[in-house]
């Protein structure tokens, strides 16, 4: 058996597969079709089994060239992504897009210790301004704009 030579790609290939594994089981349940009527399970199912193969490319990557030294993980970092993730989730639907995303961009700043506040506050601005304009106005897709208090 060969040795690991670059741990950094030998764990990102299991992540990725493991979503990969994650996200067939969702939908494995759905009606696949065939490529002529593709049903709701198929492109689902063809993007999982693409995961698959780019995670075992990267482990094969791992186990043939060097890499920089495995390093530590980074709680600060994970929790504040996860939560930025889970807040978007939960608020979506109660607070609109608006104050969905601007709140997500500023939970995701606290990941950055050196994020100051104004920086934090103009990227949410930006990023909020970005998605109004793109996702409701230039794709034309129906979203709950406001939270839903000011829209009744």
């Amino acid at each position: 058996m060969s040795q690991i030579k670059n741990l950094n790609d030998v764990m990102v290939g299991l992540t990725l597969i493991a979503i990969a594994v994650f996200a067939l089981i969702l939908a494995w349940p759905l009606n696949p079709g065939t490529v002529a009527a593709m049903g709701a399970g198929f492109f689902p199912r063809l993007l999982g089994f693409i995961l698959i193969g780019l995670g075992l490319a990267i482990i094969g990557q791992g186990f043939v060239t060097e890499g920089e030294p495995f390093e530590r993980w980074f709680p600060r970092q994970i929790f504040f992504v996860l939560a930025s993730i889970l807040f978007f989730g939960l608020a979506i639907f109660d607070l609109g897009v608006i104050l969905a995303v601007f709140g997500t961009v500023l939970i995701a700043c606290g990941a950055h210790r050196g994020t100051r506040y104004v920086e934090a506050v103009l990227l949410a601005a930006g990023m909020t301004l970005f998605i109004y304009l793109v996702f409701p106005f230039a794709l034309g897709l129906p979203m709950q704009i406001w939270p839903m208090a000011l829209v009744r």
